[in-house]
């Protein structure tokens, strides 16, 4: 879950490995192949109504969820349980410090780069550069598995609203 060749996006956790881009899954049944691909934003195909929904992109109500329960186990285990975060980075971390920087990870979605440009906004010109627009900021559905843009209904105020509880937590 934390390699960030795999789950961990520079925005959250994908909802299916990276791996599968170069490594679609396959099963064969009934002399039929099924695939599951890595989809970061809306599907390549028809298939499923052309929403990729579930095989890429990052959902806040379930890195919300992770967030929650790395915290949960982090006060079952304490702090002298680290883990390695990300995978490969030879820093070590406590469940605590994960969820928190699993919280940044998210929150930065929302937030204007050094360029003054969200990674909500995409690629839309209008939303990036226009001074009536740029701070206009929409919660969609889902986001992007590799850049953080906005994806699918852009009025999900119900569960991408989390990001709120993870920027009060942040400054507590």
């Amino acid at each position: 879950m934390l390699d960030e060749r795999e789950f961990l996006s520079p925005y959250g956790i994908r909802a299916v490995s990276r791996h599968h881009l170069e490594n679609p899954y396959m099963l064969q049944v009934n002399g039929h192949v099924h695939r599951v691909d890595y989809e970061p934003a809306e599907s390549s195909t028809g298939l499923f109504g052309g929403n990729s929904n579930w095989r890429g992109p990052i959902w806040f109500p379930v890195n919300y969820l992770l967030i929650e329960s790395l915290q949960k186990f982090h006060h079952y285990l304490g702090s002298d349980y680290k883990v390695e975060f990300p995978t490969g980075s030879g820093q070590m971390m406590t469940l605590w410090e994960v969820a928190a920087e699993l919280s940044r990870w998210l929150t930065r979605i929302f937030l204007s780069d050094e360029n003054g440009r969200r990674p909500v906004h995409g690629g839309t010109k209008k939303f990036q550069t226009d001074p009536h627009w740029r701070d206009l900021v929409l919660f969609y559905e889902y986001f992007h598995g590799d850049n953080g843009a906005g994806i699918g209904a852009n009025h999900q105020t119900g569960w991408t609203g989390l990001v709120t509880k993870l920027l009060q937590q942040s400054g507590e």
